[in-house]
């Protein structure tokens, strides 16, 4: 359930630091209400210009608080990355939020556009992006047969994790994430497709940490599987070397 004194009290916050700004969003984690006693406050707030772009780390009234302070033209530029790398960080903020002031109407419009992206997903996959990771997890695959010491297996585990995920969510056409927000994304996905991937992925981690590397094997196996199998042989990636240095 919101809480909605927090909502009042980030209503405050820009209203008291931010006087000449055009909105606000309170996003993250306490309005998907999967905050934790240590989440913050996720605050997007625009402004006409400077001092915007900026990211500020604060407390306010005793709350740890994150204030992402952009122009239209920065945000457009982290929703355009977002867009680009499938990880919709700023998107979420303020697509997935309580707005929390609009003078112009840009706070509505936003939100909007924002659910817009959402909704309608990441552009799909090129046969090169999912070469490069089908690759990726091939190599890693050959790593955990070799690997002798259960650290090792255990890295490479958490590896196989990460990018098998990356692989199964964007070559599905879905938003993908790091840290907790890839388990989000998969939680979505699982909850959406009645899959269970979240679980099976974990669980062979915690195994590859024991030093048992067939679930992780397993599993990975099974998502190269959906995407055209291992790719080692006659995978090619040219390289792009900055002007400055050809």
């Amino acid at each position: 359930m919101i809480d909605f004194e927090l909502v009042d009290l980030a209503r405050g916050l820009v209203r008291d630091r931010f006087p000449h700004l055009r909105a606000a969003w309170l996003g993250g984690s306490f309005v998907s209400e999967t905050a934790t006693p240590t989440s913050d406050l996720d605050l997007t707030v625009l402004l006409p210009g400077p001092p915007a772009p900026y990211r500020e780390s604060l407390r306010y009234e005793g709350y740890p608080v994150e204030v992402f302070v952009q122009t239209e033209q920065s945000l457009s530029h982290f929703c355009d990355k977002g867009l680009e790398t499938r990880r919709p960080t700023m998107i979420r903020l303020v697509g997935e939020s309580i707005i929390l002031a609009d003078h112009d109407g840009t706070g509505a419009s936003w939100q909007r556009r924002c659910l817009d992206w959402l909704r309608t997903g990441p552009e799909p996959l090129s046969q090169a992006e999912v070469d490069a990771r089908r690759y990726r997890i091939t190599d890693l695959l050959d790593d955990l047969r070799g690997a002798q010491d259960q650290d090792r297996i255990g890295m490479i585990g958490s590896g196989l994790l990460e990018s098998s995920a990356d692989l199964l969510l964007s070559g599905s056409k879905r938003w993908v994430g790091g840290g907790k927000a890839l388990v989000t994304e998969l939680e979505r996905m699982d909850k959406e497709t009645g899959s269970r991937w979240l679980d099976d992925l974990l669980g062979a981690t915690r195994s590859a940490w024991t030093g048992d590397p067939g679930p992780i094997a397993k599993v990975s196996e099974q998502i190269l599987d959906q995407f055209g199998g291992p790719l080692f042989e006659g995978f090619r990636a040219e390289a792009r070397i900055p002007t400055a240095y050809s």
